[in-house]
């Protein structure tokens, strides 16, 4: 039998050597065998099929690809109580136009077998990132693993250089509008994402990333099998790049929609608003509930969440007033980014829905 290195057969079947590597340690490459330190694998042996047509993944658990300020990990379960009845059974489709970080999604992607499922996100950069999960995972999979391994051997210093050098890349990138610059625009995304301060995107308002370089010692940069779960999983999945108008043609009364808006600031110093260069006002919260209130006339099924003004000013009856002639439940919840620890941790939040 004739055999071929890991290297070889990385660029046969253009994927990285490393992931060539954790392939034949799970036995998924047939024969193939371990000579000293390096693995030797038959010419001819097939490229294994990736987790979108895999059973291994099949009992794995998926989770958001990104950090994304207000991402409902934390309060997961507490939504998933406050899905509507009949979800998965007589409401066959899902609707989710402030994806962000995907928690819900997935959480929904992972346990229910559904007709039809639209998410939107205005970000193009975040929206991009989701599309290249789905279409080309490998590849993405190969530019993050190159800059994990680059980046994590080198000292505060030279990590410096290099995160600052990503960064201008990517906001370079961010201005090419072709298609050929997708997949390096999505990997720069998540390496800053695991490597900036916090986790946020942030923008200046000239559309710039200008998050600084976070303290993390040892990042996870490519989690491989979480991002090929999650292709497997988005490969029917409708991606749209806009506000959350562009659902208007999804939903019917057979939808469960989860609003996901950015929040309300609870006070003047608390507003965390540039994830886009577009501030979303009190305007934009009233223009939501317009939207809402039209959907609710089709019947759709709706949860959102929000900020609980009172948790700053008792007397603010913001949303209350907002949202009448809807269910309001305040539900605990913890407030995980921000720039200063006191700012965060135990805080309430609402849930909003017409059921």
């Amino acid at each position: 039998m004739k055999y071929m290195t890991a290297k070889e057969a990385a660029e046969k079947w253009n994927i990285s050597q490393r992931r060539v590597a954790v392939l034949c340690a799970e036995n998924r490459i047939e024969n193939a065998e371990m000579l000293g330190n390096m693995w030797l694998i038959p010419k001819d042996a097939e490229k294994p099929q990736d987790a979108r047509s895999l059973r291994y993944f099949e009992n794995k658990k998926i989770k958001p690809f990104v950090k994304w300020a207000g991402g409902k990990g934390q309060i997961l379960d507490i939504i998933k109580e406050n899905f509507p009845n009949g979800f998965g059974e007589t409401i066959r489709k899902y609707a989710e136009p402030f994806v962000g970080g995907g928690a819900v999604l997935f959480e929904i992607l992972a346990n229910y077998d559904l007709d039809e499922i639209m998410i939107a996100d205005i970000n193009q950069e975040l929206v991009n990132s989701f599309i290249v999960v789905r279409d080309n995972v490998e590849e993405l999979i190969n530019l993050l693993e190159s800059m994990q391994k680059e980046f994590i051997p080198l000292s505060t210093e030279d990590r410096k250089i290099y995160y600052y050098n990503k960064r201008e890349l990517f906001n370079d990138l961010k201005q090419d509008k072709s298609n050929s610059m997708s997949v390096a625009l999505a990997a720069l995304f998540i390496f800053l994402n695991k490597t900036c301060f916090n986790g946020l995107y942030r923008v200046n308002s000239k559309g710039g990333f200008n998050v600084p370089m976070g303290a993390y010692k040892n990042p996870l940069i490519c989690d491989a099998e979480n991002l090929q779960l999650i292709s497997q999983k988005l490969q029917n999945v409708k991606i749209v790049c806009g506000d959350y108008k562009e659902s208007i043609d999804f939903i019917d009364e057979n939808t469960f929609v989860y609003f996901d808006p950015p929040y309300r600031p609870l006070n003047a110093t608390s507003a965390f608003t540039s994830y886009n260069e577009v501030v979303f006002t009190d305007c934009n919260q009233e223009e939501l509930a317009e939207y809402i209130n039209m959907l609710n006339e089709r019947k759709a099924k709706i949860l959102l969440s929000n900020s609980d003004p009172k948790n700053h000013n008792e007397e603010d009856n913001f949303f209350d007033d907002l949202y009448a002639n809807y269910n309001i439940k305040r539900i605990e919840a913890s407030r995980m980014i921000n720039s200063k620890s006191s700012g965060r941790g135990k805080i309430k939040e609402l849930l909003i829905s017409n059921f």
